[in-house]
């Protein structure tokens, strides 16, 4: 038989997203194979799979045979993966996170309820109290990981990279810099910079943005909350270097005007770990779901290389 496992995935993945280029991101693999499974299919069994002059692309009646085969054979595939796993890592453990990301919460809550389905041996906390002295605490032991995109060189921890986004430059619709194609560092000598209130070397607007242009903002302003930065902007109180996804909601309510920074300003969110921890079957689990709900909730991501 032809028909294998990731042919149902393949099948799936282009039904959620509606696309082979998407389809081919989520799965990690290039477009061009992608297609090259669905000719195999198409091929083997003699009919069309996906009618192509639809957009999105639509399931024909073999495709949707091929989805509800996936929607039931696929869970319990997983299911199975996981019990695996869970008996050969040991099924009992504890992941207490904090969160350096102030605007993680989007994916990362709906991520932990799913774990704790998944997971229910595993002690699970997420913690505020250590928000801005997280990484200490994971060397400590108080903490089993940090959601952050600020990567150290630790020999005591790792980084593992969970998806890239863009950041860009939030401003008020009717600010003179809502009219500017892209932002360059020049453009922000007379403006007041709203962030969070952590180390300036921390931040990527000045690591990697103004500090090597070598501009100094008028101002500066903080807070620990997205929504009230989101809200300082909208009322012209400054500017602030957000991730696009953290203020979509701005975004479509017109509030708030987002503005690419240079040729493009990105950086990576991670997951941090003591070394060696990011191993275990049950921290492997969190990974792989932490990504799987990036990529269902967040707009303009691109997943970074899936858990092993």
């Amino acid at each position: 038989m032809l028909l294998e496992l990731r042919h149902l995935k393949t099948i799936r993945a282009i039904q959620q997203t509606g696309s082979l280029a998407q389809a081919a991101d989520r799965l990690h693999l290039t477009q061009s194979a992608l297609s090259h499974q669905i000719r195999t299919l198409e091929t083997y069994y003699d009919t069309p799979l996906f009618s192509r002059s639809s957009r999105p692309m639509r399931a024909t009646e073999a495709g949707r045979r091929l989805l509800a085969a996936a929607d039931t054979i696929l869970p319990e595939v997983e299911r199975l993966d996981r019990d695996l796993r869970q008996i050969a890592g040991g099924a009992t453990g504890r992941l207490f996170l904090a969160l350096e990301c102030h605007s993680c919460f989007t994916w990362l809550i709906p991520t932990l309820e799913r774990y704790r389905a998944e997971w229910p041996s595993i002690e699970t906390d997420l913690s505020m109290s250590f928000s801005f002295d997280a990484i200490e605490a994971l060397r400590r032991g108080q903490l089993d990981g940090v959601i952050s995109s600020d990567p150290i060189d630790d020999p005591e921890l790792h980084f593992e990279p969970l998806f890239h986004y863009p950041v860009v430059l939030a401003v008020a619709p009717d600010h003179p810099l809502a009219a500017e194609p892209q932002i360059e560092p020049e453009m922000l000598a007379d403006q007041t910079v709203i962030g969070y209130p952590v180390a300036r070397e921390r931040l990527d607007l000045f690591q990697r943005f103004l500090g090597p242009a070598g501009v100094e903002p008028a101002g500066q302003r903080s807070s620990e909350l997205t929504a009230m930065i989101a809200q300082w902007v909208a009322s012209g109180h400054g500017v602030a270097a957000l991730p696009k996804w953290a203020i979509a909601e701005e975004l479509e309510r017109g509030i708030i005007s987002a503005r690419p920074l240079g040729g493009g300003l990105s950086a990576t969110m991670h997951l941090a770990v003591r070394r060696g921890e990011e191993e275990l079957a049950y921290m492997d689990a969190f990974l792989r779901l932490a990504r799987e709900q990036a990529a269902s909730r967040l707009n303009d991501i691109s997943l970074t290389r899936p858990a092993r």
